[in-house]
């Protein structure tokens, strides 16, 4: 999966860069489709990824951890 998301990162920069380098009528769909690909394929592949194992509830501040920040300070 991360081989995979590398691929597609890796991809997405290709269009968007060639898009800007290629001075043509169809440039600015090379541009759209690597941003399309980037924002819409990529970012949600990575964020599934890496929150794949996690609990939400680590992450979220609730009574409890506010005052355990405050008794550590």
């Amino acid at each position: 999966m991360k081989i995979f998301i590398y691929v597609l990162f890796t991809i997405s920069l290709i269009f968007i860069i060639s898009g800007y380098i290629i001075e043509d009528i169809n440039s600015e769909k090379f541009i759209g489709g690597g941003t399309f690909l980037l924002f819409f394929i990529v970012i949600p592949l990575f964020l599934y990824y890496r929150w794949q194992n996690k609990k939400l509830k680590d992450f979220i501040l609730d009574n409890e951890k506010l005052k355990k920040m405050k008794d550590n300070n």
